[in-house]
């Protein structure tokens, strides 16, 4: 496995995200397929582990606990405070003294005594973020976080929370089909030295190819909300899928090793974070930093999934309100 940098850390060039093995995307695998999912990511190099407090209200961090207390001193452990679950409802709170609460039951969980990166994983509209980073500074103080991280925010606010301490990672939606943070985190990112994780960057399963009838999404899934995935926005762009499994057939890979391969092609401080809930995909996202793309290639995929060919906002008008990145 290739490495690449976040802050002083060396990290596997691809992480894994954790968070659809408790969260999001209908129902979770069971807890043998998910501790298949961290062993068998472990096992084929993948030293960056991402999880969050929000994810299965605790229950994500508690499987990353059990199952990779052990093998601690090989992983970069990251995770999310500022967005949790209070009484089973989603709850933004950005307040220090929130933090504080939040990242001792996040420790606990995760069997640790400190989390590598800890980001705040969204904007409390209501709280300076100068106030939450510099709760989460003193965490760094105290021993219990070793660098802090910001989710879903635009440049304006990373430069600021830059200011009180200095922040290691950006982390935020980034794939063919979201280039959000080419508007200008991205730029301010590397003129603060600051490594850019890309989450979702398989567009949420739609680049793996295999989702074909967004009808068959359990209930509860959260892309039934996006507006990409409504049945109408979701059979345009099918379209582009057909062009993008085409010019994957092309190079003989899958198409969700495409996708992360022009991802890292992006920048040598770009760590994609996918997930998965079947070890037996692991070999698509782990063979991307092998494969390396020409310039044709790299021209094609861009002018076929951009902002302007892809049908659908990303988020519908209630979370976009809650989104601090800046927007197309």
């Amino acid at each position: 496995m290739k490495t690449r940098r976040i802050g002083p850390f060396e990290v596997s060039a691809i992480g894994l995200g954790c968070m659809n093995l408790s969260h999001a995307y209908g129902t979770p695998p069971s807890r043998a397929e998910a501790a298949a999912v961290l062993n068998g990511a472990l096992d084929n190099g993948v030293t960056l582990f991402d999880t969050a407090a929000l994810y299965g209200f605790g229950a994500n961090e508690e499987l990353v606990g059990e199952v990779l207390a052990m093998h601690r001193e090989r992983i970069v452990l990251t995770s999310k405070c500022g967005m949790q679950g209070v009484d089973g409802v989603r709850v933004i709170d950005g307040r220090p003294d929130t933090i504080r609460v939040s990242v001792d039951a996040s420790l606990k969980r995760l069997r640790t005594d400190v989390i590598d990166v800890l980001y705040l994983h969204r904007l409390d509209a209501k709280v300076p973020v100068e106030d939450s980073v510099g709760a989460m500074a003193e965490l760094v103080r105290a021993g219990k976080v070793r660098a802090l991280g910001l989710s879903e925010v635009s440049a304006t606010t990373l430069r600021r929370a830059h200011a009180v301490h200095p922040i290691t990672a950006l982390q935020s939606e980034y794939s063919l089909w979201t280039r959000n943070p080419e508007l200008g985190a991205l730029q301010a990112c590397r003129e603060l030295g600051v490594a850019f994780v890309a989450f979702s960057p398989l567009a949420r399963g739609f680049l793996g190819g295999e989702l074909r009838d967004v009808n068959a999404l359990a209930p509860k899934d959260i892309r039934r909300a996006m507006p990409r995935f409504s049945p109408q926005h979701y059979a345009a762009n099918l379209k582009l899928l057909d062009a993008f499994q085409d010019e994957a057939h092309q190079l003989r890979c899958a198409p969700a090793t495409l996708a992360l391969a022009w991802l890292l092609h992006q920048g040598e401080d770009i760590v994609p974070i996918p997930g998965t809930s079947q070890a037996a995909h692991l070999w698509e996202l782990l063979a991307a930093p092998q494969l390396t793309l020409d310039g044709a290639t790299l021209a094609r995929l861009d002018a076929l999934i951009n902002q302007r060919t892809v049908s659908g906002a990303r988020y519908n008008e209630a979370t976009q309100a809650e989104i601090d990145t800046e927007e197309f």
